[in-house]
């Protein structure tokens, strides 16, 4: 089922254009990717797809319903965590329900059953200075999920600031996630590697406006993809990749 879409979604800033005509969709359980060289306009599309930017021509729509220029709709997490560090992180992820009026005992009831299938029971009341890195964007995430009302979510680089291994880990673990959960994603990076890891789909913007040309659907299956970035196949994908990215 198609959750979230938009219908030929253009933008520019003054005189200089940033998006033309950008048409995609996001279907029930899926994580499609964003990838663009920098100054393309991922987090300009990311921003309207969240409502918190209109556009200047076309719509979005979430499972049918027009959304344009409307947040509060779908949950979005930036590259930084942004966890509040005179909070517990019980109060950090529990914090969207708050702002939405509960109680703070009801959110943090609410909150704590999900810490274990996150990966962070026991840390509810440490602060976030306490917390590893992987540690800290799992909370980001867990509170982002908790935000989201429709089961959809954005993520504009969530892990690029990770090292290599917890970066790989991270993967691993968010795919599992959101497959047990039922979640549906939109991930902005500019790593080729990361996309083909994690993506069912990958959209390659390019070029100045940013314009959709090519769509990759990764046809290898998610829980088989312990050793895929090893694979000829995998290989195969970034070749081509690269090849559009770099023309």
């Amino acid at each position: 089922m198609e959750l979230l879409s938009t219908s030929q979604v253009s933008k520019s800033f003054g005189s200089r254009k940033v998006l033309r005509d950008i048409s995609i969709r996001l279907e029930e359980g899926e994580l499609v990717s964003l990838l663009g060289l920098s100054g393309s306009g991922k987090t300009t599309l990311l921003n309207i797809l969240s409502g918190l930017l209109p556009p200047d021509e076309g719509r979005v729509f979430l499972a049918g319903q027009d959304i344009t220029g409307r947040p509060g709709h779908i949950s979005y997490m930036l590259q930084k965590d942004l966890l509040l560090e005179h909070k517990k992180i019980i109060d950090n992820v529990s914090l969207p329900l708050v702002l939405r009026g509960m109680k703070k005992k009801e959110a943090r009831e609410k909150a704590n059953p999900l810490f274990a299938q996150f990966g962070l029971e026991g840390t509810q009341m440490d602060y976030p200075s306490q917390l590893s890195g992987g540690m800290r964007q799992r909370a980001a995430l867990l509170r982002t999920y908790l935000g989201s009302a429709s089961g959809v979510t954005l993520l504009d680089e969530p892990f690029s600031a990770l090292d290599m291994i917890t970066k790989g880990q991270m993967h691993a673990w968010y795919q599992d996630m959101a497959r047990k959960i039922g979640l549906s994603t939109v991930l902005i990076t500019h790593d080729v590697d990361e996309a083909i890891q994690m993506s069912d789909r990958i959209y390659l913007l390019t070029g100045m406006p940013g314009e959709i040309r090519h769509e990759i659907r990764i046809e290898e299956p998610k829980d088989a993809r312990e050793k895929f970035s090893l694979s000829p196949e995998f290989l195969g994908y970034k070749q081509r990749i690269m090849e559009i990215l770099q023309a």
